[in-house]
Order: structure tokens, then C-alpha cells, then sequence
């Protein structure tokens, strides 16, 4: 399967384009693949990306385009699941500088924005005011104003808040023909063109009046009753800007967007409704909406269990979820005063008893709760798309709205039609409007299942209409709903869409083949699995058979990324580092996946071996937060590994690689000779020097290295103390052992007998860290095996593993896992504990009880590597550091720190692991009074820190060792 060859047309017009804009141009093969996709079932190679630094960019863009025949799409986050975002035209990225909030207008409950803004980053800007944008759909941390307002997006709170159309005041628009014209309440009489669209709509009301189904969700087409005069005597205005929306970037591109705001809700109380069967769940949202909620969610069984297997989530579903419901209805109310939300829990409640459902109401009034609940409900999606199977839920019908008193029926129906073709649905979403999400599982790399999504389509759709209903509702028509227009509207209202679309773009400019004249939504030459689509057999370093697909499981691995997007979000958690510094595509999760399954299916020349490959992979820092916070578990940095191993054998390592490789086996050499090694810190010109030979860079201190080693030849502590092993890593053994000797400190403080894993003679144990970093997979499973043999005796005498380094003891529950090491590593795993972890678990057993130090008032500012994060073990740091009496501790919210093992030693990657280090963590530590403690496990981390602040940074063994010292008798 090949990807389209570019044209010297293609590559004039890259040359144009490089001369004529101050923005990126991306013409090579590896970055049309990435902007090929969207999170839809489509895959169409665009001409080329232009990523527009000003509006001057975009309007020669518009200009060199119309002079070459070359359509263009504009584009947001790439998250659109219906098709809108991808086509063989030339793509404008608008997310990576027009971006900006122009402007603010309390009094007036409005701003103006660029359309690349992202709506969560627009709401933190506008958290200061009170006021905030109220049309919170669930991709909300990557989803762009510019994008929604052509989707003509909803939210959750839609029945109390309205939609795009309801939100949006004006939009300045940049036409197909150059000009620029201002679509609102106030536009001009005098262009040609809004008098004939006004005209259009006065000699067309009379039809429109009838054409459309009247429910809330109605987004198919373009909404050409904002066409229609205003009755007479009403206040209503005509605005043209709501013609845009929706409009999927075929009109018109938006320069400026005018928002209307709202005040920001104070209160807010959750009850989360418990239903045996779906049906009743069904039944119920027709009687609960008179109840005044801004929100009814519904969650089907199906979300309900995959969210249970979904770490990050598991707690959530614990905590407020009884039993095993069929169905849970999420109801929120957010009135001004917080007793009145709690009176509508009562009645909440009330009717839930006399509609046959006692006690099945589980209130949650905390915020921190109703944050948790809703940010699984956000990821309704990606939780169903986590089913590793060759099937997946697809998208195709999800969008449909039905009247509230059918919903019940409509979903039964669909239902009964599912099984018929045998399949079956996941359901979700906005049961308040009666827009439930619902995706059939299919695999549409067959040709049987394909045509069964058109056959489910077309019985739906039907049953829509006949319940007047609307089969576009929240998504947008894209690829998979405009060919239906006519089904659902009739032949006359589709001629005035046609007609619509040709008084603003005569020429089929902007974005053709969307909302008018569309493809089949079938054609499977269109789809991202086209009918060639296939995956050669590739050896692999690591086990994929937990997956499905070729090679081994790894193509599954590969494809659980469904191009949502949910890696492009810029705050919160750790994903995507990389992403958060150069806002490119290539560097995020989503783009990395993508040019993996490229490359394994032959549409990128050399594998996994590429160059395209080792491009989009250079800057990832292994930080594991993909495998945690990536709803559908792509692990992006055990993919990496199987790139570097490809690398590998092609093209074998750098210096600089072998040396960060071979670290463990050289180390005890190395020490020997510390003054020598550490010159290269300190003699003028050396580190230059070395940086031409090994590629580390000159402007970083390299760790130095210690004459005086940790080494422990016989147990400490008492002869009767709980034994432990203690895992001395490579790091802190040669870099700093006054850590090991710290946590021995604590151990032996505690009432513990502590002995050194693998003994005190010859080379110290390794886990294969350094090894699987550059993708020498079979020297870190000799490593492997030596740890595994170091730990049986231990394990069989019932003695707990303890480390001190994350990235090493959590190797044993990740990489470990995958190097076919047999079954002793599943107990290798559960006998291996971080230092905190370990202590925790002691202090509920029962072996350790609090205080074990005082502080008087003291403050530490506590940084968690990304793997603590990503294995979700950052709690038990700070359980640990509460054993210390009076200490009061702070968690900075940081991504990753930057260093990440060698990463930020690079010389080709240092600026960036600076950036890293700038996003947060490196500001919030300069802040930090001298006299609070700062604290990190991770020895990168460490490292990091005191690169970028010059403070001491100490390891939480140390803190607690120093603290037991000066306060011994506490």
C-alpha cells in the first residue's frame, strides 16, 4: 500500500509557499500521512500542511491555492470523527500560532479569538472575569474555537447553554475569492453576496419552514434558516454568522470569531442515577429534564466495565458506582445557590422512587468528586475505543437525536437492528437532548462489515425520519452523514445547500466533497484500512500478543490510537511533553502512532526502520504517561523501543548511545578513575571536545562520579528485624550513594534487616534500563535474567525488593513484562516496591505507625517522575512523607522535567529538554523559598532541577533520613 508520490505541481507549490510565508511548510511524505487522518474512519492524503504563523499567511495561502487549482481545508485539532478534516487538498494548521485571545469584554459577555484556540485554554484565560465559554464538549482540552464553530459543536450542558449557532455573534471570514467580510447581526447590505443569501432566504422560507426536524440537535447541512427573515414584531435579528457554523470549513475561513460568554457557575451538586436495564434509563431523561439539570449523561453497561479495567479510572468507578447497574444517568444541577442544587437531588431522588428505582441515587457534592466522575464521562469515547479486538466501536450513527418520549423505543429499535446484523452497540452521551452516542462494533478492514455499517446506517436513518428525528446531531456531516442529507431533508432543500455552497465558492475551493456533493460514505478507497491495506510480517524485540493483528500484536498496539487527540491537550497530567514544548504533530502521541501504522504498512519507505520513524520518535522521552493517560493504552515508549531495536539493526549506535547502554558494565570501572572521568566537567574546552565525539552536550554537566561507593557486604539492622532487599541501582550506586545509605538509614531506624540484592560481590544488579533506552532488547534481557536470578531465593524466602530509582524498579512492572521472561517476572513484579511504596505498605500492615520524625513547620516542594505518574504510585510518596510529624509538602503539577535518562544530555535535544524543565516545574522551584525542601526520586529529575534552579535537590529517603536524625526520639 503506497501513499501518493508528489507531482512537480506538488513541489512548485512548496517552493512558492516556502518564499511567500513566514509559517511552516510540510510537503514530505511522513507529515501528509500524519494530517491524513482524523479521529473518523477516513484517510486521504492532503497536496501538503501549511501551518500559518499570521493572517497574512492564510490569505496567501487562500491566494497561491486559487492560483494553482488546489483546494484547501482548514483545520483545528484534527479530532473530528465524520471526515471533515481530511481530503486531498492542502491542510491549514491554524492550532500552532493563530491561537491568540484578541480580546475580552466583561461588560458585554463577549471575546474575540483566533480560531486555533483551544477551549480549555480559552476558559483558563477567562477564569479571572467569572465568565466562561459554555459549550464544553468533551475533547475540550484540544478541541479549537475555529474547529467547533465549523462543527457547529454541543457539549453536555447543551440544554442549558445552547450550541455553537447559539454562542457565536460574528466571524471574520476570509472568502474563497481573497475577500474579507464580517458575518453577523451588522453585516452589509451592500455586498453582492449577503444580498443574495438574504434574498435566498426570503424566497426560500416558506420551504424552509418545513424542511427541518424540530428538535435542538439539528447540525446537518448548512443552517440556511438563519436565511429566513425575522417574524414581524419580533426582537430577532438576522446573523449570517450562524450560517458559518457549521459549515465545515466549505464557506468560508474564519480570521476572528466572536464569542458570546457566560457566568461561570458557582455551585453544582451531581447525582448519578442507578437503572437495571438501559431501557428504563431510557425512559427516564423525559421526566428528569423537568427538573431544570443543565446535564443528563448516560453511561451504558459496556463503558461502565471498560472503565473499571482502566487504571486511572478503576478508583472513580469504585467510589460511586454500586453493583453492576446496566445504566448510570449523570445529572447535574447548577443553580446560584448551592441549597437549591441540593433540592433538586431530593427530587431527583423522589422521582427516581416513583418511577420504580429506590435508592438509586448516589449524590456527589464535592467538587473535586464531580471532576472525577465527569472526566471519565469526557472519556466515554476513547474508554470504548480501548477494546483491544479487531473490532472497534465505529462512528457513523452516533450522532443521532431523537424526541425524548421516543428515546426509549429509538434505542431499542437500534438495538434489535444491531443484532440482526450481528453486532452490537456502546451507548453514551447527551441523553438530555436525546443525542445518544452509539457505535456498532465492526471491523472495517472487511468488506462484509463495511457494507454492514451502510446497511445499519440506512435502517437507522429511516427510523430517525420516522420518528422526526435528526441523523447529524453533534458531529457534523463530514464523509459519513452528508450523502444522507437528501434522505433525510428531500432533493429541494439539498439544491439550495448546493446553491448555498456555490454563491460563496463557485470554484469548489474550500474543502470540496463535504455537506454538498459527497462521496458514498462506504467507499472504501476512502477509508483509513483501504481494501490493499495490510501489514508484512516483522520480527519484534518485545511480546505484542496481548494484542491483535500482524506481527505478533504489535500492528494492534499500534492501531488502539484512534486519533482522538486526547495527547494534544497542554495542561494537566504528563502527556505529551514533547507536544506541550514544539505544538507539532509529528511530536505528539497521535502523531507518533500514526507514522508507526504508516510505516509497518509499507505507506513509508523502510519500516520501522525509517527515517520518517526515527524523525517522529527523536523526541519522545519514554515517560510511560501515554500508558496511563492515553484512554485507549497506546505505550508509546515500549513502541519506541521496537523502532530503536529496528534502527539498531540497520544501522547500529552512536557513541553516544553506547556509552548511556553500557553504563552498568562499565560503571565500576569508571569509579575507579572518578577524578579523571570528572575533568570532562571542569577542563576548559573538554566538553566541547567530547561533544563532537559522543554527541552530549557541552552545555550540560555530566553526573560525577564518586571514588567512595554504596556497598554493604553483610545485613544491617537488628538480627530479628523484618528483612528487606535493597535494590541498588546503577545511578545512585556510582552518582550518588548517600541515598542508598539514607534509605538503609531509614530501614534500619524502622526495625528492619537489610541486605544488598545480588550480594556485595562483583558488578551490582540491573534491571536492562539503559539497555531497553537504546534498544539493545537482548543485553537488557541478560540483565533481566540476572535481576531474576538475584531475586528468586528472596522471593522464595518471602523477602520484599526495594529500590529507590522508578524508572529501574518500575522496569520490572512494564518492559519486563514483554521480554518473554516466563512467569517468575509476574512475581518479580509484586515483590518489587519503590522505597515509599514499600512503606506504605508497612504502615497498613501494621509495621510501621507515625510519627517516625518531627518537623517544625518545614516545607518540601515535591517533583514525581513520570513513571511514579504513569503507574499511578505518587500517592504513596506523599503517605510516606506524612510519617514525618508538623512537614507540610506540595505536589508541582509538571509534565516531565525534561531530562528523562540521557534525553537531556543530547546535543540535539537539550533546548528542548530545557523547555521541558521551563513549562512549570523549573519556575515553581525557583519560587520556592531557600529554606523548603526540595524533593525528587527520579536521579534525572534531580539533575534537571539543579541544572535549571541551582538548588539541592534530595531524594525522600533522604528527607525522611535527615529528619529521623535530628529528631531520633520522635
Amino acid at each position: 500500500m503506497e501513499m501518493t508520490t508528489q507531482t512537480p505541481t506538488d513541489h512548485r507549490l512548496a517552493e512558492r509557499f516556502s518564499r511567500e510565508i513566514e509559517g511552516e511548510v510540510l510537503f514530505d511524505r511522513a507529515s501528509r500521512g500524519r494530517y491524513s487522518t482524523d479521529a473518523s474512519i477516513y484517510q486521504i492524503e492532503p497536496v501538503g500542511v501549511v501551518i500559518p504563523k499570521t493572517q497574512a499567511d492564510v490569505e496567501v495561502a487562500v491566494q497561491v491555492a486559487r492560483d494553482a487549482g488546489v483546494s484547501l481545508l482548514p483545520r483545528g485539532g484534527g479530532t473530528s470523527q465524520s471526515g471533515q478534516t481530511v481530503g486531498r487538498s492542502l491542510v491549514l494548521d491554524f492550532t500552532k500560532h493563530l491561537n491568540r485571545v484578541i480580546e475580552t469584554d466583561t461588560a458585554a459577555r463577549t471575546c474575540l479569538v483566533e480560531p486555533g484556540i483551544v477551549l480549555d485554554t480559552l476558559n483558563r484565560q477567562l477564569e479571572p472575569t467569572g465568565l466562561w465559554f459554555p459549550v464544553d464538549v468533551s475533547t475540550s482540552s484540544r478541541a479549537t474555537i475555529g474547529g467547533m464553530t465549523a462543527n457547529n459543536s454541543c457539549g453536555t450542558r447543551s440544554i442549558r447553554y445552547g450550541i455553537m449557532r447559539d454562542n457565536v455573534q460574528a466571524i471574520d471570514a476570509l472568502l474563497a475569492d481573497g475577500r474579507k467580510l464580517r458575518f453577523g447581526e451588522d453585516v452589509s447590505a451592500n455586498d453582492a453576496l449577503v444580498r443574495d443569501l438574504l434574498a435566498l432566504g426570503v424566497r426560500e422560507a416558506a420551504h424552509i419552514a418545513t424542511a427541518f426536524p424540530d428538535v435542538t440537535r439539528r447540525v446537518g447541512g448548512y443552517l440556511i434558516d438563519a436565511l429566513v427573515p425575522p417574524a414581524p414584531g419580533s426582537n430577532a435579528r438576522t446573523n449570517l454568522a450562524t450560517l458559518l457554523c457549521g459549515s465545515e470549513g466549505t464557506l468560508a475561513i474564519s480570521q476572528k470569531i466572536r464569542l458570546k460568554l457566560s457566568p461561570r457557575p458557582k455551585n453544582k451538586a451531581l447525582g448519578i442515577c442507578h437503572f437495571a436495564t438501559f431501557r428504563k434509563a431510557m425512559e427516564a431523561p423525559q421526566h428528569i429534564v423537568e427538573l431544570g439539570p443543565v446535564a443528563v449523561e448516560v453511561v451504558d453497561r459496556t463503558l461502565i466495565e471498560l472503565a473499571r479495567d482502566i487504571a486511572m479510572f478503576r478508583p472513580v468507578m469504585e467510589t460511586y458506582v454500586r453493583g453492576k447497574p446496566d445504566a448510570l444517568l449523570l445529572v447535574e444541577f447548577a443553580e446560584e445557590d448551592q441549597a437549591e442544587n441540593l433540592r433538586r437531588l431530593d427530587r431527583l431522588a423522589e422521582l427516581m422512587d416513583d418511577l420504580g428505582h429506590p435508592n438509586a441515587v448516589v449524590r456527589v457534592t464535592d467538587a473535586a468528586g464531580q471532576r472525577a466522575v465527569w472526566d471519565v464521562r469526557a472519556a466515554g469515547l476513547n474508554i470504548m475505543m480501548s477494546m483491544r479486538s479487531e473490532g472497534k466501536p465505529v462512528s457513523f450513527i452516533e450522532d443521532c437525536a431523537v424526541p425524548l418520549e421516543h428515546l426509549a423505543d429509538y434505542t431499542e429499535r437500534l438495538t434489535a437492528v444491531f443484532e440482526k446484523h450481528g453486532t452490537q452497540g456502546t451507548w453514551y452521551a447527551h441523553a438530555s437532548v436525546g443525542c445518544l452516542h452509539v457505535r456498532p462494533v465492526l471491523n472495517l478492514k472487511l468488506e462484509k462489515d463495511a457494507a454492514t455499517m451502510r446497511a445499519i446506517a440506512e435502517e437507522a436513518f429511516a427510523m430517525v425520519k420516522e420518528y422526526k428525528g435528526s441523523h447529524s446531531g453533534e458531529h457534523g456531516d463530514g464523509l459519513v452523514r452528508s450523502e444522507f442529507h437528501e434522505l433525510m431533508y428531500g432533493r429541494r432543500t439539498v439544491e439550495i445547500f448546493e446553491e448555498v455552497k456555490d454563491r460563496f465558492d463557485p470554484t469548489g475551493l474550500l474543502n470540496p466533497g463535504k455537506i454538498v456533493r459527497a462521496p458514498r460514505m462506504n467507499d472504501r478507497t476512502l477509508f483509513r484500512y483501504k481494501p490493499d491495506y495490510a501489514v508484512s510480517t516483522i520480527p519484534t524485540a518485545l511480546d505484542w500478543s496481548a494484542w491483535t493483528g500482524g506481527a505478533g500484536g504489535l500492528q494492534g498496539a499500534i492501531e488502539m490510537c484512534n486519533n482522538n487527540g486526547e495527547c494534544r491537550k497542554v495542561q494537566g497530567g504528563v502527556m505529551c511533553p514533547s507536544y506541550r514544548v514544539t505544538r507539532d504533530e509529528r511530536d505528539v502521541t497521535r502523531g507518533r502512532a500514526n507514522t508507526l501504522r504508516l510505516g509497518i504498512s509499507g505507506q513509508l519507505d523502510g519500516g520501522l526502520a525509517s527515517d520518517d520513524l526515527a524523525d517522529a520518535m527523536r523526541l519522545c522521552v519514554s515517560c510511560k504517561a501515554c500508558r496511563r493517560e492515553c484512554p485507549t493504552g497506546v505505550d508509546m515508549a515500549r513502541l519506541k523501543i521496537e523502532v530503536q531495536a529496528a534502527r539498531n539493526e540497520k544501522h547500529g549506535l552512536s557513541l553516544g548511545e553506547k556509552l548511556v547502554a553500557w553504563l552498568p558494565h562499565y560503571a565500576g570501572y569508571a569509579a575507579r578513575v572518578a577524578p579523571l572521568m570528572n575533568l570532562r566537567n571542569w577542563f576548559p574546552g573538554a566538553a566541547k571536545l567530547a561533544e563532537r565525539v559522543t554527541g552530549l552536550s557541552a552545555r550540560r554537566k555530566l553526573p560525577a562520579w564518586r571514588g567512595k561507593l554504596f556497598r554493604l557486604d553483610a545485613p544491617i539492622g537488628p538480627q530479628n528485624g523484618r528483612p528487606v532487599a535493597l535494590f541498588a541501582d546503577t545511578f545512585n550506586t556510582y552518582f550518588e550513594p548517600q541515598n542508598l545509605w539514607d534509605a538503609c538509614d531509614v530501614l534500619v531506624r524502622l526495625g528492619y534487616r537489610v541486605e544488598l540484592l545480588g550480594g556485595g560481590a562483583g558488578r551490582p544488579v540491573c534491571c536492562g534500563r539503559t539497555f531497553l533506552s537504546a534498544g539493545l532488547v537482548d543485553q537488557a534481557k541478560a540483565e533481566a535474567e540476572r535481576f531474576l536470578a538475584a531475586v528468586r531465593p528472596l522471593i522464595a524466602r518471602g523477602v520484599p525488593i526495594v529500590g529507590l530509582e522508578p524508572s529501574c524498579v518500575l522496569t520490572t512492572r512494564d518492559e519486563h513484562q514483554a521480554m518473554r521472561l516466563g512467569t517468575d517476572v509476574e512475581t518479580l513484579a509484586t515483590s518489587t516496591f519503590l522505597f515509599e511504596e514499600f512503606l506504605v505498605r508497612e504502615m497498613k500492615a501494621g509495621h510501621i505507625t507515625g510519627p517516625i520524625a518531627k518537623s517544625s513547620g518545614g516545607r518540601v516542594l515535591l517533583h514525581g517522575h513520570c513513571h511514579q505518574k504513569a503507574f499511578g504510585v505518587m500517592g504513596s510518596v506523599g503517605e510516606a512523607l506524612s510519617l514525618i510529624d508538623g512537614l507540610h509538602v506540595e505536589t508541582v503539577e509538571t509534565s516531565c522535567c525534561g531530562m528523562a535518562g540521557a534525553f537531556g544530555y543530547g546535543a540535539d535535544t537539550y533546548e528542548t529538554s530545557i523547555a521541558m524543565g521551563e513549562l512549570s516545574l523549573l519556575p515553581a522551584v525557583r519560587k520556592a523559598a531557600q529554606t523548603t525542601i526540595i524533593a525528587a526520586d527520579g536521579f534525572s529529575c534531580r539533575h534537571q532541577i539543579r541544572d535549571g534552579s541551582g538548588r539541592h535537590v534530595r531524594h525522600v529517603a533522604s528527607v525522611l533520613a535527615e529528619a529521623m536524625r535530628s529528631s531520633p526520639t520522635a
